[in-house]
């Protein structure tokens, strides 16, 4: 069995340099989007929440009219 070169680890260690760097992107990516979805989803709940009271009180004041 033929052992590697220096070169050649030297070059396996850079791929794996690169290939970390490029997950350490991927994950900063992921982590920006998630950060960012999870805001949206907040501002959504809000907006729903809002959007309920709106309609309780429209029902109530429609319920009162009957009476």
């Amino acid at each position: 069995m033929l052992e590697p070169t220096p070169s050649d680890l030297s070059s396996q260690v850079q791929s794996l340099l690169d290939y970390c760097a490029q997950l350490e992107r991927q994950n900063r990516q992921l982590r920006e989007r998630q950060q960012s979805l999870l805001q949206e989803r907040n501002r959504l709940r809000i907006v729903r929440d809002e959007t309920q009271k709106q309609v309780e009180a429209m029902i109530d004041r429609l319920r009162a009219m009957e009476r």
